[in-house]
């Protein structure tokens, strides 16, 4: 039977079903193989095109360097019919990954299933110095047996090439996975196209593109400029580890992100698989009186708790702060345990006697002696809290303050040193009657840990006691007097 289609005889009964960006795809049966086929051709506009043409016919030679693997469409022949080049390949019926996104999360599981056997198929190409340069949704196709095949190579570039058809500042990829190098017209390399395949894991397991914008501009824009979103702000069933991988792998600078789309997957996998042994930490109960600031240090009390409870091997869960006894806390423990091959978590609940830390050793002068240039950050904190816990704000001070500069941009929330002491540091200033700086190491706590009661209570304080003008003023300029809270009582 005859076909309207720009092919050889020997594929019949062709339908169009797809366009392209540079060819319309085809549905057709190979007379001689007896069997369905792809078939690419290039667009007719771009047929006297003679770069365009080099392209497209590169673009077969590139994909049947790699046939043969289970995670690539498989190219069969690369021909040319009546002026215009087509490429014939593996027809799969199973659909696209972007035909069963519907706007919500795949499962985990699924989703690593799905992203290792793309990130498989991306390496063995980088391998042969081939970069895919569009990697996204509509190019992840299935066979009827479920498994998933990267296709269209209709950008990829052969690396060693050196009459580089695509030249430097020719923006080429989908602007919703499109790397931020790609985005500004750089050269596309192998870590673009772990950015790419990142962008995609994003929106698995959040249901959304980590940039979405209503114009493809502006989405390429957020990807060459703004900082990644946190995936669990948009999914909070993922682990917090998984934060940390997408920020790594979709970074603006290509050398920080990981060295390949196998290690991509591997440390998505480990942060979603992983059991979850950070500690959270409840807001604790507000003060009775709006005017009586949080307990200096509290915070830091409860993560000493929990550091005490890793070291002792248990799982913590959720720790609650209750009355009575000052150093008495109830705590709700998660233990995991195994029975004939399940894991089982079981909730006991237990009070621990929490002593708070010893107020570091004083000179003879009555100064505490605070840690040598090699102090850790985490240890400086705890020097400034056990001065704080004497009542020693005037000689806490200066230790928070190099505490916060060595803790400095260490915060995650299974290290969360940095929030404490920059909520320490803030309270000392309050007390000490700075109440500018005071407000702005709170808020900066804030940024960190997210809202607690302690804090808003004590950055009303610090609003209450400033004046219009210290309200604007820098760090240490604008200093206003805590009320109901003497100078004299902090250096005593």
């Amino acid at each position: 039977m005859a076909s309207d289609a720009p092919l050889p005889a020997r594929y019949e009964r062709a339908r169009l079903t797809a366009h392209g960006g540079m060819g319309d795809i085809y549905v057709a049966r190979d007379r001689v193989l007896k069997r369905d086929v792809a078939v690419k051709v290039l667009l007719e506009r771009f047929a006297a095109d003679h770069d365009l043409r080099e392209r497209f016919k590169r673009e077969g030679l590139a994909a049947a360097r790699l046939s043969g693997h289970p995670h690539v469409v498989t190219i069969f022949d690369v021909g040319e019919w009546s002026g215009r080049p087509f490429i014939v390949m593996e027809y799969l019926n199973g659909g696209t990954l972007a035909g069963r996104l519907r706007g919500a999360p795949v499962s985990p599981p699924q989703a690593i299933e799905w992203l290792a056997e793309t990130a498989d198929a991306l390496d063995a190409a980088h391998a042969e110095g081939i970069v895919h340069r569009d990697v996204k949704p509509a190019n992840l196709l299935f066979d009827s047996r479920e498994l998933l095949h990267v296709g269209d190579f209709g950008i990829a570039r052969v690396l060693d090439d050196s009459s580089s058809l695509t030249l430097t500042g020719t923006v080429l990829g989908t602007t919703g996975y499109i790397s931020p190098e790609q985005a500004q017209g750089q050269p596309a390399t192998a870590a673009s196209d772990v950015y790419s395949l990142a962008a995609v894991a994003y929106e698995l397991l959040t249901g959304t593109r980590p940039f979405e914008r209503k114009s493809s501009t502006a989405e390429a824009a957020a990807h060459a400029h703004e900082p990644p979103p946190r995936a669990t702000a948009r999914n909070p069933d993922l682990r917090s580890g998984v934060d940390e991988v997408f920020e790594r792998a979709l970074a603006k600078d290509p050398r920080q992100r990981q060295p390949s789309a196998g290690e991509l997957v591997a440390d998505l996998r480990s942060a979603i698989e992983a059991p979850e042994q950070q500690t959270r930490l409840l807001p604790l109960p507000p003060p009775t009186r709006f005017d009586r600031p949080p307990r200096p240090g509290r915070l830091v009390a409860l993560a000493l708790l929990a550091a005490l409870l890793a070291a002792a091997g248990i799982a913590a869960g959720t720790i609650l702060a209750t009355g009575g006894s000052d150093n008495a806390r109830t705590v709700v423990l998660h233990r995991t345990v195994t029975t004939r091959g399940r894991a089982v978590e079981r909730r006991v609940t237990v009070t621990q006697t929490v002593e708070p830390p010893p107020a570091p050793a004083s000179s003879p002068g009555g100064a505490a002696t605070s840690g040598g240039a090699g102090t850790s950050g985490s240890t400086l904190a705890l020097q400034g809290y056990g001065l704080m816990q004497n009542g020693q704000y005037s000689q806490a001070l200066p230790v928070l303050r190099r505490a916060a500069s060595a803790l400095q941009g260490t915060y995650s929330q299974t290290s969360p040193d940095e929030a404490y002491n920059d909520y320490n540091l803030g309270y000392t200033l309050l007390q000490l009657g700075d109440c500018s700086e005071a407000l702005q190491w709170m808020t900066r706590s804030e940024q960190l840990q997210g809202s607690r009661s302690e804090i808003d209570s004590a950055k009303a304080q610090a609003n209450s006691c400033l004046s219009p003008t210290a309200a604007s003023s820098g760090p240490g300029n604008g200093k206003g007097k805590a009320k109901g809270h003497a100078k004299g009582h902090a250096n005593s």
